[in-house]
């Protein structure tokens, strides 16, 4: 069982291993929030994630034997970084199945700590199937990435650093995937303030915990969507976290992925931190959410940062068109000379920034004599978008909005 006892222990593991991350007060989203607001950065640490803790934890209190064969997991992102660098930390072999599609960025980055890769499946339960199969054959120790009480307890160090930087804690808001973070958390917080109003955040598209708390024990999701939080997109949560969640965790909110996304660009623009969707869902509830959650010194968990690279314009321009500043339209217009320097003329009056423009008078489907443009402009929020629309609407271009 997961014990205050067991996250101080993790603690002294931990001690020289893992970096005592920042806790940042944020005048920006505390005057926004009208309460102090505060981020712990996880996506500070080292592998980007707050993974190392519990992998390092839990390898610490194996056997010589048990690592000298070597340890094994699934995963297609963050557990995978921070058990391969628990692995080199103690010198054991450490193999890593990744399902089929895994980003190429975190695969290099998952070698770079020495860890053998192989590629095996369509998704993340495809691939823990075939790792438990091999762990078996080949006597290898297989590390879970949240269903033990030592990867908890490597997690649940998080509070007590919480704890020591702000003892006024009075909210926190947490991840939540499989439930390892929150139930080690919440844990160490509420054995020595259970006051804490400790708040779950989960995708609304991969609502497992949501989903046991309805039923009162964990079960499979029927389906299961994407979205921009894939580091907690579990589709069933685990068997040893969920009684911790059920009795520590005040309250489970979902969040959409238009808030995740502009929650994601918000701690771009104006925290100057590049956190992944998992890590920006607190912060995107309180933000974006449909009710107020939060009250007194409030913390957001920001677990991760790493946010591929592929999927960053996708996320920015999803966040950007969510806050009203980025207008993509199409619209047709006479092919003749001078037409395209009009319509760019009245663009500059209006103070839209054109980001692309494309220009298209081939098109089958396009009355003799037009031509189409497709435009991704930069604009000031909605109401400049429906004064742009307003304007080439009178000027009688027709315009369609891309969503």
């Amino acid at each position: 069982m997961l014990t205050p006892q067991l996250i101080d222990q993790a603690a002294e593991n931990l001690q020289g291993i893992i970096r005592h991350t920042e806790l940042i007060h944020s005048p920006f989203y505390s005057k926004l929030m009208r309460t102090p607001l505060y981020l712990k950065c996880e996506n500070l640490q080292h592998t980007g994630s707050f993974k190392i803790r519990g992998a390092y934890n839990f390898l610490s209190q194996q056997p010589a034997e048990l690592l000298a064969a070597g340890v094994i997991t699934a995963s297609a992102g963050n557990h995978a970084l921070g058990l391969a660098n628990a692995a080199a930390l103690h010198h054991c072999p450490c193999r890593i199945i990744m399902p089929k599609g895994t980003p190429v960025a975190t695969e290099l980055a998952t070698l770079e700590y020495g860890a053998e890769i192989e590629l095996y499946g369509n998704n993340c339960d495809e691939a823990e199937a075939y790792a438990k199969q091999l762990a078996e054959k080949e006597k290898l120790l297989y590390v879970s990435s949240f269903d033990h009480e030592l990867i908890m307890a490597g997690q649940g160090t998080i509070g007590l650093e919480i704890l020591q930087d702000l003892p006024e804690l009075d909210t926190l808001l947490v991840p939540i995937g499989g439930g390892g973070l929150i139930a080690g958390v919440a844990t160490a917080i509420k054995s020595k303030k259970p006051g804490v109003r400790i708040i779950g955040v989960e995708a609304a598209g991969v609502a497992s915990a949501s989903l046991a708390l309805r039923n009162g024990h964990p079960q499979y999701l029927s389906t299961r969507r994407h979205t921009f939080a894939e580091e907690i997109a579990v589709k069933k949560i685990g068997e040893l976290t969920f009684p911790i969640i059920e009795k520590y965790v005040d309250e489970i909110i979902t969040v959409n992925e238009e808030a995740i996304a502009r929650a994601i660009v918000s701690l771009m623009e104006q925290g100057q931190l590049i956190v992944e969707g998992a890590g920006a869902v607190g912060l995107a509830t309180l933000l974006y959410g449909l009710k107020t959650i939060h009250k007194g010194n409030t913390v957001c968990l920001l677990s991760g940062g790493n946010l591929d690279v592929q999927s960053i314009p996708r996320v920015i321009e999803q966040g950007m068109l969510a806050e009203g500043h980025y207008l993509k339209l199409r619209l047709e217009m006479a092919d003749m000379p001078g037409a395209l320097a009009h319509l760019t003329n009245i663009l500059s009056e209006l103070k839209a920034n054109i980001f692309q423009i494309s220009h298209d008078r081939h098109k089958s489907s396009l009355p003799p004599g037009e031509a189409e443009i497709l435009l991704d402009l930069e604009t000031r929020g909605t109401e400049h978008i429906q004064e742009i629309l307003a304007r080439l609407e009178d000027e009688r271009y027709r315009p369609e909005v891309i969503h």
